[in-house]
This record gives C-alpha cells, sequence and structure tokens, in this order.
C-alpha cells in the first residue's frame, strides 16, 4: 500500500514560498533566494520600512505578510520597472512614493493568486483573499492584524535579494492537517473493468493486509 503522507502548515508555508520566488523571480528578473530554515514566531507584524499583508479564508483562515526594508523594496520595484520597460527618469528612487507601494502591492497579488492555483491543484482545496494593504512606517512603528485566527501558528521565512538585501515573508494560519484519504490518481478508476482476482487485490491493498 502506498505511504499517505499528510500536509500540516509547513505544507503550505512552502507552497507559499515557492510562489513568492517565482513570481518576484519573473517579474523582476532578480535571483531571488529563501532561507532553508523556518522560524517559528509568537505572532505577526508589520514592521519598517514597508509592510504589506493579504487575509485570505476558505478551507482554511490566515494572513500573509511580508516586511522589506526600503533598499529591498527598492530593488525589485526598480528591477520590475525596467522589465516592464519603463526608462529611467520615470523609475522613482524613493521608497515612499505611491509608485513603490502600487507595484509591491500587485506583485503581492500576483503571488497570492499563484498561492491559491498551488493549493487547489496540490491539495484540491480553496481560499479566498482580501485586496492587498501596503503601509509605509517609520522605524518606531510596528503593528500586529488582528486577523481572528482560531489556534494560530505563526512562521517567518528570510528572503534574500540578487543584491543581497533581506526580507521577511510571515504567515499565520489556523492549525490545521490535511489527510490524504485516497491515492488521487487511483480515485477515479473503473472496477468493471477489473477483474475478480484483481478488485479482491485492490481491497486488500487498500486495508493493508
Amino acid at each position: 500500500m502506498a505511504v499517505r503522507k499528510n500536509k500540516t502548515t509547513d505544507d503550505v508555508l512552502l507552497i507559499l514560498c515557492k510562489a513568492v520566488k517565482k513570481i518576484l523571480s519573473q517579474t523582476t528578473t532578480n535571483n531571488i533566494q529563501y532561507s532553508p530554515m523556518v522560524q517559528k514566531i509568537s505572532k505577526t507584524c508589520l514592521k519598517p520600512d514597508i509592510g504589506c499583508f493579504v487575509l485570505f479564508d476558505g478551507a482554511f483562515s490566515g494572513l500573509i505578510i511580508i516586511n522589506m526594508s526600503s533598499g529591498a523594496a527598492l530593488e525589485l520595484y526598480q528591477a520590475y520597472m525596467r522589465q516592464m520597460g519603463f526608462p529611467e527618469e520615470e523609475i522613482s528612487t524613493q521608497h515612499t512614493s505611491d509608485d513603490v507601494a502600487n507595484v509591491l502591492g500587485e506583485l503581492m497579488n500576483q503571488i497570492v493568486g499563484d498561492f491559491q492555483g498551488e493549493l487547489e491543484h496540490q491539495l484540491s482545496i480553496s481560499i479566498s483573499q482580501t485586496q492587498p494593504r501596503m503601509l509605509v512606517m517609520n522605524k518606531e512603528l510596528i503593528l500586529s492584524v488582528n486577523a481572528n485566527i482560531d489556534r494560530p501558528q505563526s512562521r517567518r521565512v528570510v528572503f534574500r535579494t540578487e543584491d543581497h538585501k533581506t526580507f521577511h515573508l510571515e504567515m499565520a494560519m489556523e492549525r490545521t492537517e490535511f489527510i490524504q484519504l485516497d491515492d488521487p490518481d487511483n480515485q477515479n478508476y473503473n472496477q468493471s473493468d477489473m477483474t475478480k482476482d484483481e478488485q479482491n487485490k485492490a481491497f486488500l491493498d487498500d486495508l493493508d493486509i
């Protein structure tokens, strides 16, 4: 009998990390990397210089936050604008510019969209999201977002840009576990096409006898 692997919070986090890396790498041609280690944290917070958050619910509820320094935010924003063909004189050099917030918000939207698609593909579940919210903050301000998550589990992962500037992905989601009931490849087989012996063997295999 095939081994059935259950999916936990950290499996969902890995799907999200891959979505962040994929979208930012594709849209900015920037070599984005994330740490192989994940940090368990007590709560998620919006931190300086730029914080972006999205709430989601559906199969489970949660919160996604990306906290960037001004340097990381500008590097990704400027790389995106150049990739889109904008001339240098139209590209902002200040992280407080509305253009920077708009671009990072759009990238966050694409990240969560890819995350949703992978959840549906890999786990056959769906979630819905709020519109991404961006906040530019000074160095004394830290904000907590009350997402009303039941039994939250919080995680933080460090990302690094091509120029070695770091930013942080934080995720909080309700404690949950996805248990595989059946092998999806064999879910819709037609027993009428099987011999009696094959049906008996399949039955015993499912019982792990």
